[in-house]
């Protein structure tokens, strides 16, 4: 099985930028990047924050742009995102019987598990006492591995500004996650602008850079406001094979070009070559 993962699109109305970069462009190449290189893909999933404000106008500017994306697409919310303005453009999204945007996929032999954690009027996480009991019952009925897919963390990430907007409920959360964790191959989530992988529960987490706009890497526990910067944007491949599951983070607007080390007759002249390199000649 091969996934996309996208996240963080922030999209605004047609033709206008955020922060001096319009999403649009910025999903545009992303989308073209994937249709060229990873047209075979089995999904992609953008793991929220589709638009920054929730307005209608931003809604249909990023359905009119994912029209164009070959693979199948599935979108959840974000903090940024409007539960029923979404519902209006993204008709056929997964609802729970409590009006949740969450659900469940089987993809070859795994399924695909979607969390809703948004919340009016707060950035921060949120996962009420209904969404963790459908949690629990997709969870203890679920006999493939599993892999999750939502936009806030359950764990703190070091970044203080976004720790603190993180998961309002992540010690319940994690009380309903302990018992299944064994059946949870990767978890994948949005939020923080930045790549960052390891594991939680013992189960392998990562997430990457949005498509417009990044976060800086700042621990400092005085940092208050969120630092954005102008760092490439990224999207990842996922491999799932039966025995592994390996991660590509691609910086899919690098325009430097690529070069080889070609082959010599001695070491020396191998040297010569490296030590020589002019990087410009390689673009």
């Amino acid at each position: 099985m091969k996934l996309i993962h996208l996240t963080d699109t922030h999209f605004v109305g047609p033709g206008l930028s955020l922060y001096g970069v319009n999403p649009r462009e910025r999903l545009d190449a992303a989308i073209a990047d994937i249709n060229r290189n990873h047209s075979d893909a089995d999904l992609v999933v953008i793991t929220g924050d589709l638009t920054h404000w929730g307005e209608a106008a931003a809604y249909r500017n990023l359905v009119e742009c994912l029209s164009s994306l070959v693979p199948p697409v599935v979108p959840i919310l974000g903090n940024h995102d409007n539960r029923e303005t979404y519902r209006e453009h993204f008709p056929d999204a997964p609802v729970d019987n409590d009006g949740f945007i969450q659900g469940m996929r089987e993809v070859g032999r795994s399924s695909l598990l979607f969390l809703d954690t948004n919340q009016p009027g707060t950035h921060a996480g949120w996962y009420c006492e209904k969404r963790l009991a459908w949690l629990d019952a997709q969870l203890g009925a679920a006999d493939r591995e599993i892999f999750m897919f939502m936009h806030h963390p359950p764990f703190r990430t070091g970044l203080m500004s976004l720790d603190r907007i993180g998961l309002t409920q992540a010690s319940d959360f994690r009380d309903v996650i302990e018992p299944h964790a064994h059946k949870i191959a990767h978890l994948f989530s949005g939020h923080v602008h930045r790549p960052i992988c390891g594991s939680w529960l013992g189960i392998p987490t990562s997430t990457i850079r949005g498509t417009n706009h990044q976060v800086a890497f700042n621990l400092s526990p005085k940092e208050s406001d969120i630092p954005f910067t102008y760092e490439e944007p990224a999207y990842a491949v996922v491999l799932i094979d039966r025995d592994s599951v390996v991660i590509h983070t691609h910086d899919y607007l690098y325009q430097g070009g690529t070069y080889v080390s070609g082959v010599y007759q001695s070491r020396e002249e191998e040297m010569e070559y490296a030590l020589n390199f002019s990087p410009l000649a390689a673009q």
